[in-house]
């Protein structure tokens, strides 16, 4: 493996997502799921650290500069019995606390683990750093320099407040791809191959699920990793036989995972059933107002199993919906010029209005607000705006966002501007949604990629 003196800084990023269709259905492989990439992203860079000659380091600093307190070393040894590489937070003094980061710890742990099977040499000290475009946070915040896009929140990442754009897949995803990037050699992975891209794939999902605790649906590494996708999870047993970092046999159960040495990877990602039509665009609102998600998927499940025939069948039809909505928009963005006037877009919104009616009987079916009252009160106001076709609760539903799909256009983007921005709605039942904002992010096709290290600095330096 390269040491210090050759190893040359690397940069990647990746996107955030939108779950457009398919909420719920995502978690059984029966049914698939409509995830847009966002070009809101999340950069990773990383570089090597100088010492001074005969001086041997095993520490990794991982830091955030746009958040107080946001660092984190590490201290890595290879383990007995094909453990893996054990990954220690270390403390900066004896005074300070363990300021813990799951989501780092975990993707270093297996990063590192998967390299070190591939090259079983000493691993070279380096610094990370990482950060996070604006839309990803809802908190205040002044540019990090004259000259950088990025912007200095002055919170701790607790006292940050998310607008759900999966930050934490897009963390996981940009981060192993730059540890795999940095140490391996580009016969060993490359993110410009499709090989090098299913590796990472497999990667961020098995370490995103052991971070969270939980073996979720996956879709958000999914559109981290390909970008805009129709998706079919994969299946939950797949990682139930990969032992804890450290265990025996970890490292080598992991590298077959990764590698898919059984075909065991049954997840379905089709890139081509999804295109954006030009002169549409995506606009996603952030609403004042949070769900709780975990609780809101637990119900509509334990509805699902208890009423098995009617709940698949508000399932069955959405499928069909949400594979109607994809369809349409491959033809739109594939029959440029046909249908030109108002009816261009007919069978895009009527497709919109039937899934969304679906949905609404799902709440009221299962007593889960998926689409609420007020929530049913904004999409229609805004589905009335000249030049907006559409738009739906994303993923698990609740108060907390919409997604719109509206033409492209500035005097469209202002007129639905003055909408929200006025927004009041009428307070019904326990729950008033407060204020509505546009985010300033719109759908991005393209998946993890590599980025100009120089132009990462100039973002971040003045």
């Amino acid at each position: 493996m390269p040491d210090a003196q050759t190893l040359q800084p690397q940069a990647v990023s990746a996107p955030g997502k939108v779950f457009v269709a398919g909420g719920y259905l995502v978690l059984d492989r029966k049914y698939t799921a409509l995830v847009f990439g966002l070009d809101a992203r999340i950069y990773v860079e990383i570089e090597p650290i100088q010492t001074r000659s005969g001086v041997t380091l095993s520490e990794i600093i991982v830091r955030s500069p746009q958040f107080l307190d946001a660092a984190w070393e590490y201290g890595y040894r290879l383990t007995e019995g094909d453990g893996g590489i054990a990954v220690t937070q270390l403390r900066v003094s004896h005074a300070s606390s363990l300021n813990k980061n799951p989501f780092i710890e975990t993707a270093l742990t297996f990063a590192l683990t998967y390299i070190s099977t591939l090259q079983p040499t000493r691993i070279a000290p380096s610094n990370i750093s990482i950060l996070a475009d604006q839309a990803y946070y809802s908190n205040p915040g002044k540019p990090l320099t004259s000259s950088s896009r990025f912007l200095n929140f002055d919170v701790t990442l607790p006292d940050a407040h998310k607008t759900g754009l999966g930050s934490s897949a897009a963390l996981v995803t940009a981060f192993t791809a730059v540890v795999l990037s940095y140490y391996l050699p580009k016969k060993a992975f490359s993110l410009d191959t499709d090989a090098g891209k299913r590796v990472l794939h497999n990667l961020a999902q098995a370490s995103h699920c052991a971070a969270q605790g939980k073996v979720g649906s996956g879709f958000d590494i999914a559109s981290a990793v390909y970008g805009s996708c129709l998706y079919r999870r994969f299946s939950p047993a797949l990682l139930s036989s990969l032992p804890t970092p450290g265990s025996p046999l970890f490292a080598k159960t992991l590298k077959s995972l990764v590698e898919d040495e059984g075909g065991m990877w049954d997840v379905e990602i089709a890139k081509a059933k999804v295109k954006m039509p030009r002169g549409l665009r995506l606009v996603m609102c952030d609403v004042d107002c949070g769900s709780q998600t975990p609780g809101m998927v637990k119900k509509v499940l334990k509805w699902r199993e208890e009423n098995r025939e009617a709940a698949d069948a508000i399932w069955d039809k959405l499928q069909k919906g949400n594979e109607a909505f994809a369809a349409e928009l491959t033809r739109l963005a594939t029959e440029e010029g046909e249908n030109v006037g108002k009816e261009k877009y007919a069978k895009l919104k009527d497709t919109i209005v039937s899934n969304r009616a679906l949905i609404r009987e799902m709440s009221k079916a299962s007593g889960v607000p998926v689409e609420p009252p007020q929530q049913t009160a904004l999409l229609d106001a805004c589905s009335a705006v000249e030049g907006v076709v559409g738009g739906v609760v994303p993923g698990a539903g609740g108060y907390d966002a919409i997604v719109l799909l509206l033409e492209d256009k500035e005097e469209t983007i202002q007129a639905l501007r003055k909408v929200v921005e006025g927004w009041k709605a009428d307070s019904e039942g326990e729950v008033t949604i407060g204020k509505v904002g546009i985010l300033g992010v719109r759908e991005d096709m393209v998946g993890v990629r590599r980025e100009d290290v120089e132009i990462y600095k100039e973002r971040t330096t003045s």
